[in-house]
């Protein structure tokens, strides 16, 4: 058995006894958070559109600390897609809800999406990560323009668009595009007699954008609600609630994108097909520990401790950190991370199917350079 195999079964012994002892939640700890994180949403909020007529410079100071908060609210928005922040499952469903309407995003909807990345966790076979990673026979087929295009589009300094359109556009724009769709083919329907009341007229309906009617009332829910705020704000103060929220949002969302992206996409990472894929070994070898600053530790709500967040999706945030320390010796090997690593993280985006980790563009034109001159050397021999 090697040092992996000695790891993984070491922490699987041990998974049943650090989960019973971390599952714990609190009604109060959940409340306390949602409290001192939507609140100074809404007071930051505030200040940023008085800020813009005073000084921009103010302005962009208070969407810095606004960002901050709009990331926290997603991480756990997150958690309660989990039904790991309250102890009550429908306090879980509520308060997501709301937080979805704050990051934009609907909760329900995302958290179903979410949970097949940890049922697949490691195999990158079957989840590719939110920068929708190629493997390396697939990138190999690109050309030379198609490569660098794929790499553009990865690049740390594209976050805040990718940002916005992960978080203000796209939940907007496709929920509008099912919808359309949707009346139509209801419409169509009732004009050919093919149905009597509005819910057959929806039968046989299918959309890429949801998967069931349930989907569909999140989605429009979130979309209404946000919509409708959105609105009564602007007409309350202008068009400056718009440019510091959707700012904020957008550059939320770039962090948010690069936090989940870091945690599995770095040197090392183990990335396995479907044959072999091991669920506990990419807990502690495709998942990192991403060591922060406390006060960004705070900010994120313990989203570093991947670990055990992976291991087990049911301990909440608030006792990541108890249980990190509780197990360290399970943890002695797993991946740390620093700020300073996240930018060269980002760039391992191919999965390479046969040393199953992933690489960087260097590290794949150098294995095919040094194949190419292996290969030229066997034919001159």
């Amino acid at each position: 058995m090697n040092s992996r195999e000695r790891d993984t079964q070491a922490l699987k012994n041990k998974k049943n006894e650090l989960v019973s002892n971390f599952v714990g939640r609190s009604n109060l700890k959940a409340t306390l958070q949602t409290l001192n994180t939507l609140v100074p949403v809404l007071l930051l909020t505030a200040a940023g559109v008085a800020s813009t007529s005073v000084s921009y410079w103010l302005t962009a100071g208070i969407i810095v600390l606004l960002t901050l908060f709009l990331l926290r609210s997603f991480v756990l928005l997150h958690d309660c897609g989990h039904n790991a922040m309250f102890a009550n499952p429908k306090l879980n469903s509520a308060v997501g809800f709301v937080f979805g309407v704050f990051c934009g995003m609907p909760q329900y909807v995302w958290s179903r999406h979410h949970d097949y990345h940890h049922s697949t966790n490691g195999n990158w076979n079957k989840y590719r990560g939110p920068l929708a990673v190629l493997s390396a026979s697939e990138y190999a087929q690109l050309n030379d323009k198609q490569k660098r295009g794929y790499a553009r589009q990865r690049r740390i300094w594209m976050g805040p668009l990718a940002g916005f359109l992960y978080f203000v556009f796209n939940p907007r724009f496709t929920w509008m595009k099912g919808s359309v769709a949707l009346i139509r083919h209801m419409v169509k329907r009732i004009q050919q007699g093919d149905a009597r009341s509005l819910s057959a007229a929806a039968e046989g309906f299918e959309t890429p954008y949801w998967d069931n009617w349930k989907e569909f009332r999140h989605i429009t829910g979130n979309n209404l609600v946000l919509l409708t705020c959105w609105t009564l704000a602007t007409l309350a103060f202008g068009p400056a609630f718009l440019l510091v929220y959707v700012t904020a949002l957008s550059l939320a969302g770039a962090s948010g994108i690069i936090l989940f992206t870091v945690q599995h996409n770095f040197e090392g990472s183990y990335a396995s097909g479907d044959e072999g894929w091991d669920y506990h070994t990419a807990a502690l070898e495709g998942t990192s520990y991403l060591k922060l600053p406390r006060v960004l530790h705070w900010f994120t709500a313990d989203i570093g401790y991947h670990h055990i967040h992976h291991l087990s999706a049911r301990i909440p945030n608030y006792l990541l950190r108890d249980c990190h320390h509780a197990y360290k010796d399970l943890f002695r090997n797993v991946p740390r991370l620093t700020l300073k690593d996240v930018p060269r993280s980002m760039q391992y985006i191919i999965w390479d199917e046969d040393a199953q980790t992933l690489i960087t563009q260097a590290q794949f034109e150098e294995r095919n350079l040094n194949n190419s001159v292996e290969g030229a050397a066997g034919s001159a021999a």
